[in-house]
């Protein structure tokens, strides 16, 4: 009872202080743990916990941080010029358009199952734009992250393949028949997407970008003043004298090899990026002096997403160490009553938000889904409709202060880390609804188990 009460008090500490901005999230996540393993006894072991969790997320920090450095270099030569330039086309001006677009491009890369390439070539893309526009950048944080939340869903993403493997189940049964649930989700997206978009229009008005007139859109709230040419440009004059629009499709097919070897796992993730960097900064820039103002450049970038990983590590590693996951799994569970039992997968469904909030997803999937498993099979649920029921809150799991590519998110679009929980959780909370819906429509779990058979 002690350990449960410690896990969700420190938790939800954490939660309160950087939400209300108390402390930044690099502190918390480093102060928060040890206070209250202390509390709970475990200082003479708490050492141990924490370089056990940062080991275990060192690659992860590792790759972020070349991967920051890879796509940094990216950016600079101009990769993904031809692809604002598109937009900028596209859109005209218009925030609407510039939001829908953002999710759509987000859906699109997530197809990969890795969150962390999505929001970097997802917020290289965009954020121009939003500056540009003087657009609320956490619209953009949070569909590219609601959009990892339901593309995560494939079998190559992660949550599918872990519950699968917890439940001893076929990755493909679990998944292929949630594809037109998954279809209502993305529905749900374009539909937030296109609220927003349509705030920031009624704020905003439309801006003229150059070479094209202005014309406001009906019922703009925006300034008189919005032409536009007051918008600082995507590149000042030192970045543009990086650019090397000759080297465009070496660029690209660096970068499409990259992501492909990625899909295959041919080699771990930080060593990917560690070659694709190594790669990319000496074709695109020789000059040594070139690469040091680069490497300058973005150093900051990935030192600030780096520390608050290792940071994580301190975090997970004494939330573990400790047993303060399986004691809270194992409090939620006790106080589901046998009468609730039938229910079973519409719980597991609505538990899978908080729960995979407050814990990895390796805790929930195989720490707490067997257990909820195994007291679904004596009212006649299979484990496959458990497993489907297990993903529905992917898209709030990935606002978890234990996500290392939430950082990274926050990160690259300069957005604080509570303002974008804030602005993002009820949406997030909207698609898990809108996706449970359609699999009980659709029959992919049951409301009611079909007997009770113990």
């Amino acid at each position: 009872m002690l350990l449960t009460l410690l896990g969700f008090g420190m938790v939800l500490t954490f939660m309160t202080l950087i939400m209300t901005r108390r402390l930044s999230p690099l502190v918390a996540l480093i102060i928060i743990p040890i206070v209250f393993a202390l509390v709970g006894g475990f200082g003479p072991t708490m050492g141990t916990m924490m370089l056990e969790g940062i080991r275990k997320i060192a690659p992860t920090g590792v790759m972020l941080m070349f991967a920051i450095l890879y796509f940094g270099v990216m950016i600079h030569a101009g990769l993904f010029d031809p692809v604002v330039g598109f937009i900028l086309r596209l859109v005209k001006g218009d925030p609407l358009k510039i939001v829908m677009g953002s999710a759509a491009l987000a859906l699109l890369i997530s197809l990969d199952g890795d969150g962390s390439t999505t929001y970097m070539i997802t917020i290289a893309s965009m954020l121009p734009l939003y500056k540009r526009l003087k657009m609320n950048p956490l619209n953009l944080t949070c569909v590219a992250l609601l959009a990892s939340g339901i593309m995560n869903l494939t079998p190559w993403g992660g949550p599918t393949a872990r519950a699968a493997s917890a439940l001893h189940v076929d990755p493909g049964d679990v998944f292929v028949p949630m594809v037109p649930a998954m279809g209502v989700a993305i529905l749900s997206l374009m539909a937030i997407a296109f609220w927003l978009g349509l705030r920031e229009r009624r704020r905003l008005g439309r801006v003229a970008l150059p070479g094209e007139p202005l014309a406001p859109l009906p019922g703009a709230q925006g300034d008189d003043d919005n032409t536009g040419e007051h918008l600082p440009t995507m590149a000042g004059p030192e970045t543009a004298d990086l650019r090397r629009p000759k080297l465009l499709w070496v660029n690209f097919a660096l970068t499409t090899a990259l992501m492909v070897t990625l899909v295959m796992g041919l080699l771990p993730l930080p060593v990917l990026f560690m070659i694709g960097f190594a790669i990319a900064i000496v074709i695109n820039y020789p000059n040594l002096a070139h690469q040091r103002h680069l490497i300058s450049e973005y150093s900051g970038n990935a030192l600030a997403v780096v520390a608050l990983i290792f940071a994580a590590g301190i975090f997970t590693g004494i939330l573990s160490g400790t047993g303060m996951v399986e004691a809270m799994s194992r409090g939620l569970l006790a106080a589901i009553p046998p009468s609730l039992g039938p229910y079973l997968p519409t719980i597991t469904a609505l538990l899978s938000m908080p729960l995979t909030f407050f814990m990895s997803n390796d805790a929930f999937y195989f720490g707490v889904l067997p257990i909820l498993n195994e007291a679904a099979q004596g009212y006649g649920i299979s484990a496959v409709e458990m497993a489907r029921a297990s993903l529905i809150g992917q898209p709030v799991h990935l606002l978890s202060p234990l996500v290392p590519s939430t950082y990274l998110l926050v990160s690259l679009a300069g957005v604080d880390f509570g303002d974008h929980q804030r602005f993002t959780l009820k949406w997030a909370v909207l698609v898990c609804l809108a996706l449970m819906a359609a699999c009980l429509v659709l029959g992919l779990f049951p409301l009611v188990g079909q007997a009770l058979v113990r």
